[in-house]
């Protein structure tokens, strides 16, 4: 061996050192972040099988959804085309996508923390002054991540094993195939930007056009064959097609993205500083602007809030879009009809479906009130609300401007919805506002929860993640598996009318808003008096 080929791989060494401490560290962070929502997908994808069971009981059936599926392409555009009539092949057409992209999500959350959070917060400069290798601490994040993946593709296989081994192994292959693709994207934008809100912005914006991008190919095409489809990573999940002919050689796709990401991350993070990036922030002007503490929290929170906003428009324009060919989706069959009902809580199918997918984006606002409110934990933890409370702010003060944000948001994406189904159905309008506002309460508790965990029990308040998963989960799965209405009962959504067609209610809309009140004035009570996190 030369004394080159030594020194490089000694170099080499030297990089990664200290990976396993750092790993470990980081699955003990994320010992309730990584098993919750390791376990959200997973449920979500195993009770599949027995909702389709139920609603597509006979081979007529379930042929004759495949064939409206053919000929609807609002339909392929929002959950893929049907490859077979299999219930293996139809739970990875329905559940897959959206398995996926929770999938990248959960590891492009993983990683950001463990890298640019890191290091914006000081603590990466801390640690690497001991022995830690440079590229110890990105090979940790992406190795959590991986922990993670392997994780939902082990419960997967195992769980739907039974409608075909090779289908289950090709499917979960492809779950963790896309989960690692956005992983290491992650990776690699964590070395572009100087933020952890911009990078997780970034690559959430990358997923966000990965799901257009297959949404307009599978709009196109009946069998996934379009170009368009082949540039996303969702594209080539559903193209691996499990449980119909299953294409191994799709996953080759996820392995040469994987590892050209990888190698590209590796290679930014070798030629930059610590906390420093590729694409710098731009500095402010020499003289401040921002008069009030709510007034920076605007600024910090304004790029989430946009986001969310188009995104929540756009989806109530699909949505909207898809309300007239949900009859036709239906047709004569009993239990599908039933299972809307179910949702929406009401007869009249276009109703019930409307009502449901109004659920839906509640739930999914809960998440958004969530991250927007952790964002006080982010701030505290990473030293930056201290000066600024060592000045003439007081915590109440400073924390309102950003719950305002949180809260208010929560609002306006509700009522960007209610606008996006008014302009892709059409009709309703006012009945379709007023179903996306009543959805506020129950956001608003689960804000509230996220308050009260931060305010009282701040090294928790990442538990807030768990509970929105929680209730997100029973929202999805509850009324489609006929679960127990105590269950249901459990999430705040299980108490709000089911509007649009439903009766009117107001005492559970005001016992929500009422409960979500007192939820917040118990975390400010607990911040006023607790010690900041140093």
């Amino acid at each position: 061996m030369t004394a080159t080929t030594f020194a490089a791989r000694s170099g080499g060494t030297r990089q990664l050192a200290g990976t396993g401490t750092l790993l470990r560290f980081a699955l003990r962070r994320d010992r309730v972040l990584i098993p919750v929502w390791v376990a959200v997908n997973t449920l979500m994808v195993l009770s599949m099988p027995n909702s389709l069971k139920t609603l597509y009981g006979t081979a007529a059936e379930r042929a004759d959804l495949a064939h409206q599926m053919s000929t609807n392409a609002s339909l392929r555009a929002l959950v893929g085309p049907v490859f077979d009539t299999s219930l293996g092949a139809l739970t990875a057409w329905r559940i897959g996508i959206y398995a996926g992209a929770l999938a990248a999500v959960t590891s492009l959350l993983v990683v950001v923390r463990h890298t640019r959070d890191e290091e914006e917060s000081g603590r990466q400069e801390l640690v690497s002054s001991g022995m830690v290798g440079r590229r110890a601490p990105l090979t940790a994040g992406l190795l959590a991540a991986t922990v993670a993946n392997a994780a939902l593709a082990l419960l997967v296989t195992a769980g739907l094993s039974s409608y075909g081994t090779a289908g289950a192994l090709s499917f979960a292959l492809a779950l963790f195939g896309v989960g690692m693709v956005f992983a290491t994207m992650a990776a690699i934008v964590s070395q572009l930007t100087e933020s952890a809100r911009l990078a997780r912005g970034l690559t959430a914006a990358v997923l966000g056009a990965a799901f257009v991008l297959r949404a307009a190919g599978d709009s196109a095409t009946t069998d996934g064959s379009s170009a368009v489809t082949w540039l996303s990573p969702l594209g080539w999940l559903e193209n691996t097609r499990s449980f119909a002919d299953d294409r191994w050689w799709v996953l080759l796709l996820f392995v040469a993205a994987v590892a050209a990401q990888a190698a590209a991350a590796y290679t930014l993070a070798g030629r930059r500083d610590i906390g420093m990036s590729f694409l710098p922030t731009r500095p402010g002007p020499a003289t401040g602007k921002l008069a009030s503490a709510g007034a920076l929290a605007w600024r910090l929170q304004r790029g989430s809030v946009v986001g969310w906003s188009i995104g929540f428009f756009l989806a109530g324009v699909i949505y909207g879009g898809l309300t007239d060919g949900a009859a036709d989706l239906v047709g004569d069959n009993k239990q599908a009809r039933e299972m809307f009902e179910r949702l929406g809580g009401h007869a009249a199918l276009t109703d019930a479906f409307l009502a449901s997918m109004v659920g839906l984006m509640g739930l999914i606002a809960a998440l958004y009130v969530v991250a927007s409110t952790l964002r006080l934990n982010g701030e505290e933890t990473s030293s930056r609300a201290e000066p600024l409370l060592a000045a003439a702010v007081g915590r109440l003060r400073w924390a309102t401007g950003h719950l305002l944000i949180a809260f208010g948001g929560a609002a306006l994406l509700m009522l960007l919805t209610g606008l996006g189904f008014a302009v892709g159905y059409g009709k309703q309008v006012g009945p379709i506002l007023g179903a996306c506002l009543i959805q506020v309460p129950a956001i608003w508790v689960i804000g509230g929860v996220a308050v009260l965990l931060y305010g009282l029990l701040p090294r928790a308040a990442m538990a807030s993640w768990g509970v929105a998963g929680a209730v997100l989960l029973i929202g999805w799965i509850g009324p489609a598996l006929n679960l127990p209405r105590t269950l249901l009962d459990i999430s705040p959504f299980g108490h709000l009318p089911k509007m649009p067609g439903g009766d009117m209610s107001w005492p559970p809309v005001l016992i929500l808003t009422a409960l979500a009140a007192a939820l917040v004035a118990a975390g400010l009570a607990g911040l006023r008096r607790r010690d900041m996190i140093s």
